[in-house]
């Protein structure tokens, strides 16, 4: 949208949104005020006139920011910001240019001789939680020749994370990561990805003998670290798919079931 937060926030923020989602919403939950859902909904008042919050019957896109992907280069999953995505690169299959790591991208991507084109797919590898607590590095930028030459966008694809405000036709979140021998790892610059958002996945084209070939000669080695927070992060910092969060923090049980759709 056209917004900011503080102009979320003017026209009325999460209570206006919960309004125009109340048909879908469960108003018997119980919230931390002691209240219901919909008892502090009714509480909040009817609301104003905005525009800034659309409505169900003309939303802003036909379908969801997030989409979810799947497949053998994701086999727990990986999500792209479909809002932000071109429409032109939703379904590609392109020719990989692999980056190692944070510093083999800062390294090359500028590079004039880096072998690069607009159809490729971009991929950065080990900036998941285990490797590098995942920072905000998806946000793969375009190399400079083909910047130079007016590109905008390509399909990009890692195991790390981008900010909200960012945009493109980027892959993110990819689980299981590089660090911990998530397929990703084995990527290698020349081999073929497929992405259809329509089909909500992400595929690598590569057999499955050349992916055992591949692990048998090069074996991941799990990140760790000696001691202190750095050893307690390595050892118990959990998967995207799973928060990231510590593994301690996690609820020993669970009541009800999660929402799948």
């Amino acid at each position: 949208g056209d917004h900011y937060m503080e102009d979320f926030h003017a026209a009325g923020g999460m209570h206006t949104l919960l309004r125009e989602l109340k048909p879908l919403l469960h108003l018997d939950a119980l919230t931390v005020t002691g209240r219901t859902l919909g008892e502090e909904l009714e509480a909040a008042g009817p609301g104003f006139k905005q525009h800034v919050v659309k409505t169900l019957n003309a939303p802003l896109y036909p379908q969801g920011g997030i989409a979810v992907l799947h497949g053998n280069l994701a086999p727990a999953g990986a999500i792209i910001k479909q809002s932000a995505a071109n429409p032109g690169l939703m379904e590609h299959e392109g020719r990989a240019v692999v980056f190692e790591n944070a510093e083999d991208l800062a390294a090359r991507i500028d590079s004039p001789e880096l072998d690069v084109q607009a159809e490729d797919v971009l991929v950065l590898k080990n900036i998941g939680p285990k490797a590098a607590a995942m920072p905000e590095a998806g946000y793969l930028p375009i190399p400079k020749k083909l910047a130079a030459q007016g590109v905008k966008d390509m399909v990009r694809v890692s195991d790390g994370r981008m900010s909200g405000t960012a945009f493109g036709t980027i892959v993110l979140h990819v689980t299981p990561e590089a660090a911990i021998g998530g397929p990703l790892a084995w990527v290698q610059t020349g081999d073929r990805v497929r992405l259809s958002v329509r089909e909500r996945c992400i595929e690598w084209l590569v057999s499955d003998e050349e992916l055992a070939m591949r692990q048998n000669a090069k074996p991941v080695q799990v990140p760790v670290a000696e001691r202190g927070y750095a050893h307690l992060f390595k050892k118990t910092v959990l998967q995207a798919d799973r928060g990231a969060d510590f593994d301690f923090l996690t609820a020993t049980q669970r009541k009800g079931s999660i929402p799948r759709s």
